[in-house]
Parts: C-alpha cells; sequence; structure tokens
C-alpha cells in the first residue's frame, strides 16, 4: 500500500506534483498517514517500527520542503539563522557596557561582536502578559507606526509558512533630522520556546521592493526581541531587545550610537503608554 501510494502520489504524476500544490499537499498527508498506520498498527518488529519513524521524518520533511520555492527556503533559513545567531550574542554575557539607564529601570547595554559590529541591549520590564505583547509586536506589527513616532510604516511584503514573513519598514528622521529617513526590508521569524518567545531578523533581498527615492536603505543585522514572564510575576514581562544596524551614510558613531540606544528607550516607552491605552485581545503566543 506505501508503495503504490508513493508511485501514485510522487513517481506517476511527478510531473504534475512538482507544479501543482495542491497535490503535494496530498501527496504528504497520504504517506504519512500510511506510514503512521504501518508504526502504530499490528505485531511489527520494533527495528522495523525505528525504521519506518526515521524514514517517515526524513521524507515528511524532504517533501514538506517541496511545498515551498527555492527562494522560499533560503528567506526561512535566513529567518532561522538570524535567531540563533542573536540568541548566540545575547547568551554571551561577556563584554556588555552599559550605554543608558534610566529611573524606572530601564537599562540599554552594548558590545562590539566579531563579524557583526556594535550592538545594542535593551533590557526592560513591562507590566503585561507575554501574550499581550506578542499581540502588538507580531501580529500586529503593521499597527506599529501608529504608536511608535519611530516607524512611519510597517508592511508585511510576504508571509511565508505560519513563522516567517518578509517586511518593509520606513523609519523617521532621527536626531533632529541629522539621520534622514531610512527603510528596511527584512526577513521576520517568530518562535515559541516553552513560555519564551523570540521575534528575530535580519535584512534581505527583495525583488518587488527595490530601494526608494530620497530615502537610503539600512540593513539590520540579527536582531531579536526576546519576551519571556518575569519570574515570580507571570502578569509582566521581561524583555530584551538585541538590535543590530547598519544606518549607512556618512554620520559619526557617537550620533549613530546616540541614535540606537535612544531608539531603544524611546521604543519602551513608547510600548507602555500604548498598552496602557489600549485593550487586549486574545492572542496567543
Amino acid at each position: 500500500m506505501l508503495l503504490a501510494t508513493f508511485k501514485l502520489c510522487a513517481g506517476s504524476s511527478y510531473r504534475h506534483v512538482r507544479n501543482m500544490k495542491g497535490l503535494r499537499q496530498q501527496a504528504v498527508l497520504a504517506i504519512g498517514q500510511e506510514l503512521n498506520r504501518r508504526a502504530l498498527g499490528g505485531p511489527t518488529p520494533g527495528t522495523w517500527m525505528n525504521q519506518v519513524r526515521r524514514r517517515s521524518s526524513l521524507l515528511g520533511s524532504r517533501l514538506e520542503e517541496t511545498l515551498y520555492s527555492d527562494q522560499e527556503l533560503a528567506y526561512l533559513r535566513q529567518g532561522e539563522e538570524a535567531m540563533q545567531t542573536a540568541l548566540d550574542i545575547l547568551g554571551n554575557q561577556e563584554g556588555w557596557k552599559k550605554e543608558t539607564q534610566q529611573a524606572n529601570g530601564d537599562k540599554v547595554l552594548s558590545k562590539v561582536v566579531p563579524d557583526v559590529g556594535k550592538v545594542f541591549r535593551l533590557e526592560v520590564v513591562v507590566d503585561q502578559p507575554v501574550e499581550r505583547l506578542y499581540e502588538e509586536l507580531a501580529e500586529r506589527m503593521e499597527a506599529m507606526g501608529e504608536w511608535n513616532p519611530n516607524v512611519k510604516e510597517i508592511k508585511v511584503l510576504q508571509k511565508i509558512g505560519k513563522d516567517t514573513v518578509i517586511t518593509h519598514e520606513l523609519a523617521a528622521e532621527a536626531a533632529g533630522n541629522l539621520v534622514g529617513p531610512r527603510d528596511f526590508v527584512s526577513v521576520r521569524y517568530a518562535k515559541r520556546r516553552g513560555s519564551t518567545c523570540v521575534l528575530a531578523g535580519m535584512a534581505t533581498q527583495f525583488g518587488k521592493m527595490p530601494e526608494q527615492k530620497g530615502v537610503i536603505r539600512a540593513e539590520l543585522g540579527p536582531t531579536c526581541m526576546v519576551l519571556r514572564p518575569l519570574a515570580g510575576s507571570p502578569s509582566q514581562t521581561k524583555l530584551t531587545w538585541l538590535l543590530s544596524i547598519d544606518l549607512k551614510g556618512w554620520l559619526p558613531k557617537t550620533i549613530i550610537n546616540q541614535v540606537l540606544s535612544q531608539t531603544q528607550v524611546d521604543f519602551a516607552n513608547h510600548l507602555r503608554k500604548h498598552l496602557e491605552s489600549s485593550p487586549a485581545s486574545a492572542a496567543r503566543c
């Protein structure tokens, strides 16, 4: 039965499967059901069952990949890479220096990372649960320009799977117009690990969004926000934001450092005000 199913879905109709997404999904479903039936039913030797499980996982992953184009797969891998690199940077506690600290405890740290450059790390506590922040920062990211004056617009250009999107962001002028308007094209990847949500991203190329006249195309390095319940107080969230940006253009480092650290401080303040004035919905991370 399994062999016949595979020939029907993947062999005899190969040319059609390659070009028709619906048939490819049917192939994945049919083969997966047959493998599960084989693995769970009947007095089958343990060794054979283990082989089926391994082959099922491998075959399922290979067939799942056929649901995406090569470019989409590249975006998926880039998003995962951005998350892993950013988490590795945050996980290394050595070398961080304090840039600024506010009276409410918000603080910005920085350090220079080989092959990445200078990165900034915002650490704040927000009096809202993780699900509420996830709703605003991931599910409603296109509305960020309504409450964060440093952002003029965020637009989702393409959604890939359930965790990855390509976005275009237009940032406002900064530092008294010393830093002119910038825009960013990025791949963004969201993932939950237990009670922790990770929102990662980095610069990417998207043919349908070329550089805009009068706007400098800046680039995000490996960046992420980590949202986790505050220890002992699950109704509060510890938010850590790793920021890595190449603003491009001719800008003194002192101006860049000031702009990026202040951008993070401002973001925390704007986010709190927005959450306090807006009702929550039933979002889930």
